[in-house]
This record gives C-alpha cells, structure tokens and sequence, in this order.
C-alpha cells in the first residue's frame, strides 16, 4: 500500500451530492482565490441521496405538505413552519437564478419544472382541517394564489387521476398552487459539480474513501484518504471542512472527534417508491398531489403522488414506503448503524427507542407490508390504478437524527441540523427533510456558522446579496419585495409566477 504525501487546500467538501456543490459553487463565488477539494467514495456524484429517483424531486416550499402545518389544541392552524420552509426555497430559486444568468446553467429546463402543488384529503374531519389550513395560509402574502376547492368537478380537473373512480358520497377537498415545481436534484447537481470543477484550483475526486479526520496543529484539518480502486493512502490538509455526506455524515463527525458532535446518534429509515412510466397515465396527470399521514404516523409517512420529469421522461412517482435497514446509504454496509454507536450516544438511542414506541410499530408494519397493501394506498389516491404498470424503486436511505437532551436523554428530530466545532474549521450537516429543496439556505447558514468574519460590507456581503438579493431581508415581512423576488426568479427558471397567471408555463419536456 503506498502512502503519498498531503496536499494542501483551502477547503474540502466531503460528499458529491447537492448540499456540497451548492456550498462549493457558493465558497468559489463568494472568494475566487479559494482552494477546493470534493471528495466521494461513488464513481460519479449525486448517486445516493441528491440521484433523481432517491428523492421526490418536490421544490419543498411547504405548498402542499400538510405535516409543516400542525393543528394546534384550540383548532386552529398553525402555518409557522411552513412560512420558514416556504421562504428557504426562495434562496435556492434565487441562487439557480444567479447561476443561470451568469451562464453558469445554460437551461433551467435541464433540472426544473413548473409542476403545480395540491393537497387532496376526504372525509369530514380532514375536509374541515383543510379549510382551516387554506383560511390560514391564503391570508398571507407568500401564499397568494393559492386555491381551494371541494367540487369535486374542479378537483377532478386539477387532478383526473385523483377523482376518476372515486364514490361521491364523500367529502372531498383540495388546495392548489401553481407556482410549485418539479426538481431533478441529480441532473442540477451535476450541473454544480461540473461548473466547480471548472473553476482554477477545484477538483473532485470519485472513489476516494475518507477514513479519518485529524485536527493539526494550528487548526487545520488532515483528512485521510484510501483511493477505492487502488488501495493507496493519501492526506489532504485543509482549513475548513463541511461533512455533506448524507448519511455517512455521522460517522464522519464521530472521526472528528470534535466535542460538539458528542453524543449525537443516527436512525436509519429506507424508502421504496411505486413508479409508473406508462405515457397514457402520466400525460393525464400534472402535479404533486400529497395526502393528510395518518393519526400517529411520523412525518415521513405523508403520501403523495407526483409528476416527475427525469432525464426528458415524465413518470408518475407515489409512496413513500418506509422500512427498516441498518445501513447509512444506499451503497453503505449493514454494519453502519451498530458501528455508530458510541457509549456517549447509547443514552441518548435508548431515549429515543423508549420515546417512539410508535415509530417503530409504524417502521416494523411497512417492512411487513405485502404488494397488496401497497397498491391499497395507492388506490386512496388513484382508485383506478391498475398494479401492472406500476413497479417498485427503492428511494435513497435517511438519517434521522437523534440528538443528546438534558431533560430526556435523546430526541428523534426529523429536520436537518449543522454540527460544528466551536473555531468553525468543520461542519457536518445532519438529517434529511426538507433537504436538497433548502441546499443554498444550508449553505448560507454555513457562511454564518463558519464564515461570519467574511460576511461584512468590505468582504463577501455585497457579493452574496448580489447572488441572494433577499438575503438580509424577510420575504415573510416584506410582501411586495417578496413579490418582485417571485416573479423575478421565476421569469428566469421559465417557472409559473402567480403574480401573471395569464402567462403561466406549461410544462415543457425536452425530447430525446
């Protein structure tokens, strides 16, 4: 085995996937000089979480998601989340925008699609929760243009797939949204990591296995490396590292060793999909429709089924099904759970083992569940669907995570959480959803995190407001700013703007 000697450089990325390629594109925007190392153990990036058909390819901006928008003791509804969730992909809109315009992107119809967003429920109780919701969420600026229905005649245009064969003796209901879209995050970060590699000082390098991180003198980080292929060693000495592998983040920080991520453990869910290529359906159907999670069910539960476009091909994506597996990604090794643990994290998994009693039933259920059950909950939200053309995909693996508390020993927390060390040399980013939807407001609350020193008017400021006009505002606050980012964002990414609905657009798939 041959060892080389370390090679230096400003900042290495961990993981090729969509929250390292935004953060990298946005380092070498911010600060040309920088020095950038990606490193990834896959042969080529976004193959575990950011690939295409890993993810529901939604632009989360908790338009249709109905798990963002809880009802509270009193009945009402609290839209909160949703509102934080919803003006976060308003970053991302605006950082494409920036790169499209730059020509950076060439064509947002490379990796972006108007594709309307719905809610759809049925039965009295969820139908009166809808109304409340739409009360809520249509009062406020960042939903403008949301609509409301329970014709069902009007649903049925919206959605035929929903409506066709469905009794009508029950209450039905729906919100729609045309501004949502349909995101392949596999094809955009390929579009990233190809523009970063093509910027002076940056490189990737495939099959490269990280095997430990060690603090130097000085600050400085020697990341440890074994080429897959050929078994020889190398050390990359950097500045600054972010952890964005996923669900091999964990094991990363752990390597670290750095006091902040003590304790910090990792649940891992798998995910299997229904898909449906079949031209004749998927033409009669344009949107992300999701549905209300059952009563005690996790978030991850919500099902949905949506329209994806993917490589020019549309597809018909439902699910999600959840399961149980050891593993901390899709190519990862069975062992990677039990190798996580660590006697400062097993308070903390015992906690959350005794606190989600439900999680469980719910996991050890959808593990057991058979292709009938399956194509049960498919028929809830397509009555005439017909189970040989639809064939199942697995999805990629998540990490929920489960974080050390005082009070409790262990939370299960199923959003995404930046972990660094108190001089802001590394940052590992944890969990899942909303994820990829919210990448560049993850990479700028790394600036903030790590960088606030560079953040002044004489430093990275004006160029970052230059890439994020909003950043520094409140779209939540400020509605007719809010408006002109919408309509700005949207008239670059060829995505429908509420603002002039007679000019929508319609969804455009490129041929082959």
């Amino acid at each position: 085995m041959q060892v080389t000697s370390d090679h230096e450089t400003d900042v290495v990325l961990i993981g090729a996937g969509i929250m390292s390629s935004t953060l990298g594109v946005l380092l070498k925007e911010l600060e040309p000089s920088l020095t950038i190392q990606m490193l990834e153990m896959l042969d080529d990036c976004a193959l575990e979480s950011s690939d295409s058909w890993n993810n529901a390819g939604t632009g989360h901006a908790a338009n249709c998601e109905m798990n963002y928008t809880p009802q509270r003791p009193d009945g009402s509804v609290d839209i909160s989340k949703a509102l934080e969730v919803n003006v976060e992909f308003d970053l991302s809109r605006q950082f494409w925008s920036y790169l499209i315009e730059k020509g950076a992107i060439a064509d947002p119809r490379a990796f972006i699609h108007p594709v309307p967003h719905m809610s759809f429920v049925h039965g009295a109780e969820n139908v009166a929760f809808l109304r409340k919701r739409f009360a809520a969420m249509s009062s406020h600026h960042c939903y403008e243009g949301m609509e409301h229905t329970e014709d069902p005649r009007q649903i049925a245009e919206w959605a035929p797939l929903v409506m066709d064969g469905r009794s009508g003796d029950e209450p039905v209901a729906a919100t729609r949204i045309i501004s949502g879209t349909d995101v392949d995050y596999g094809a955009l970060t390929h579009l990233l990591v190809g523009h970063l590699v093509s910027q002076p000082g940056c490189a990737v390098h495939y099959k490269s296995c990280v095997t430990n991180l060690v603090r130097e003198q000085g600050g400085r980080w020697r990341i440890e490396v074994r080429d897959i292929e050929s078994g020889e060693t190398r050390s990359v000495l950097a500045k600054f590292v972010f952890i964005g592998a996923g669900g091999g983040a964990l094991p990363l920080l752990e390597k670290s060793g750095i006091p902040e991520g003590r304790g910090y453990g990792g649940f891992p869910v798998s995910g299997i999909w229904l898909r449906c290529d079949d031209p004749a359906i998927n033409e009669r159907h344009h949107a992300k429709v999701y549905g209300k999670a059952a009563v005690g069910s996790p978030p991850m539960s919500v099902p949905h089924l949506d329209t994806r476009v993917i490589g020019g091909r549309r597809s018909l994506l439902f699910g999600p099904y959840a399961g149980f597996s050891s593993k901390f990604l899709k190519h990862g090794s069975l062992l990677d759970l039990f190798e996580s643990i660590r006697p400062a994290n097993v308070e903390p998994l015992l906690s959350v083992a005794r606190d989600n009693f439900d999680l469980t039933e719910y996991l050890v259920g959808q593990v057991l569940q058979s292709e009938n059950h399956r194509l049960a909950a498919l028929d809830e939200y397509f009555p005439k669907a017909d189970p040989k053309d639809w064939r199942l995909q697995v999805a990629g693996q998540r990490v929920q995570i489960i974080k050390p508390d005082v009070k409790r020993g262990g939370l299960l927390e199923f959003g995404t959480e930046l972990v660094g060390a108190e001089d802001h040399s590394l940052v590992a980013l944890l969990g899942a959803s909303p994820g990829a939807s919210t990448a560049a407001f993850i990479a700028i609350s790394v600036l903030e995190k790590c960088f606030a020193g560079e953040l002044t008017a004489s430093a990275w400021l004006p160029k970052l407001k230059k890439i994020v006009p909003s950043y520094g505002a409140s779209l939540i606050d400020d509605a007719e700013f809010c408006r002109q980012i919408r309509s700005a964002t949207a008239a670059v990414l060829e995505i429908a703007d509420i603002q002039h609905p007679a000019e929508r657009t319609p969804l455009a798939v490129k041929r082959a």
